[in-house]
């Protein structure tokens, strides 16, 4: 018998907790869910027979290291700050670990202990990273087999609204962490285009934008994210001369969202006192120029040429030139900001969200130019069962279960960008609706 125990029954575990549990049988396992709520990992378990839902503190460093113990295998889906203690633990005490979080640099310093112990620890192998390693890999890898050059290398990604449920001017409602979408773009984009480094800082990243076009859906934003020359060598891509990751949103989104970001409502490094004596109107008029004229038009002179009717339109629609109350005490700008957002942007009873995805690869072959366009939409089944929840909880879960049947012989850190890995997991995702279009643009 396996024992596997998944710490965090947040709103993206449910597909990877009921996945595991409908294995269960078939493959002996015992699942055991840990949350500092513990009726939520109760939700989670939901009676199941091999199932088992405990009370976790992920600070109890000795209720932590008996949970591992007791284990074959950790699954992560906290934040991923608080994976280092978790992998840590199992590296010293010989368990495996598997996340959905970009590879972090205390992770890869326990490489080689891992290696040498036989130990895996599997990251980036949800969505975004995820099913994009796995999708733009097996495209490059084909690609290179048949000698082709791979000169232009995009892919963007985006957990959005679908059309049936988008009742509000942003096109968009949280079906993940709420706090990311708020810090979205901090920092400075890094990308290569047309053989050049460009950056990116915040204050431009939602200003320099591109449309993005995915059959039977429309036109996106996309916005640059974070480092995306790195991705060259993961990819083998080391001679591409374009290579750019973004992020997806509907369009007009963008804009309206830097206005935010010009008036410094997005920053979470300092706190406002008495925030819970403010208003929304208030709060704006202080991050303002003084003048005579109304709230609404001070804000469109400051904001200048970044703003239109539509912008103000989506700005109106939120509240914030009203007498809404803010009930935070001693917040940041992005926390109260966050507050409302989460209210105005909830997926309601029978919302759904969804899911887009595309990479571009640019290519010659033959002598004759030639590029794929590969295309990823998947649709939430509720406002609980979320294409969120899905597309990060069925990779981690499908591969947790290849880890546990011997098939794969990855050790040390790993992430999806293996033929091993990669493979069966795209295949398995399938049977779930969670296949990618593919196109040959041209000739």
């Amino acid at each position: 018998m396996k024992q596997i125990l998944v710490i965090g029954a947040g709103r993206s575990s449910i597909y990877l907790i009921e996945y595991l549990l409908n294995k269960s049988t078939q493959y002996d396992w015992k699942i055991t869910v840990g949350d500092v709520d513990i009726q939520l990992a109760q939700s989670k378990i939901n009676n199941h027979p091999n199932g088992k839902a405990i009370a976790f503190d992920i600070n109890n460093a000795k209720q932590r290291e008996e949970e591992i113990l007791k284990s074959d295998i950790v699954i992560s889906m906290l934040p991923a700050f608080m994976h280092g203690d978790v992998a840590k633990d199992c590296v010293r005490l010989g368990k495996h670990m598997a996340t959905a979080s970009y590879v972090s640099e205390t992770m890869q310093e326990l490489d080689q202990e891992a290696k040498n112990k036989g130990i895996i620890l599997l990251n980036e192998i949800g969505l975004d990273p995820g099913i994009d390693h796995a999708s733009a890999l097996k495209i490059i890898d084909e690609l290179k087999e048949k000698g082709c050059n791979i000169h232009t290398f995009k892919s963007f990604c985006g957990g959005l609204v679908a059309p049936e449920s988008n009742d509000n001017p942003w096109g968009y409602k949280f079906s993940w962490n709420p706090r990311n979408v708020i810090l979205a773009g901090l920092g400075t984009a890094q990308y290569l285009e047309n053989g050049k480094m460009k950056f990116l800082p915040y204050n431009r990243i939602y200003t320099q934008t591109e449309t993005i076009e995915v059959n039977g859906y429309g036109k996106f934003d996309a916005y640059a994210n974070r480092d995306s020359v790195g991705y060259r060598e993961i990819y083998g891509l080391q001679n591409s001369k374009t290579m750019l990751r973004g992020t997806l949103r509907m369009p007009g989104y963008c804009k309206a969202w830097n206005a935010f970001v010009k008036l410094g409502l997005t920053d979470d490094t300092w706190k406002i006192h008495d925030s819970d004596k403010l208003n929304w109107a208030k709060l704006i008029d202080a991050f303002l120029p003084e003048g005579k004229e109304s709230l609404e038009n001070r804000l469109q002179k400051f904001l200048g040429a970044d703003v239109d009717d539509e912008v103000m339109s989506k700005l109106k629609w939120l509240g914030i030139f009203e007498e809404l109350p803010i009930k935070l005490v001693n917040a940041s700008p992005a926390q109260i900001l966050q507050s409302l957002l989460e209210e105005k942007w909830k997926l309601k009873s029978g919302d759904k969200d969804m899911i887009v995805m595309q990479h571009y690869f640019g290519y010659t072959e033959d002598q004759k130019e030639k590029a794929i366009v590969s295309s990823l939409v998947v649709k939430g089944d509720s406002e609980s069962h979320t294409a969120m929840a899905k597309t990060v909880g069925l990779p981690l879960a499908i591969t947790v279960k290849n880890i546990l049947t011997g098939k794969l012989n990855c050790k040390g850190v790993c992430i999806p960008s293996t033929p091993e890995i990669y493979i069966p997991l795209l295949e398995e995702l399938k049977e779930f609706g969670i296949e990618f279009d593919e196109r040959l643009l041209f000739n």
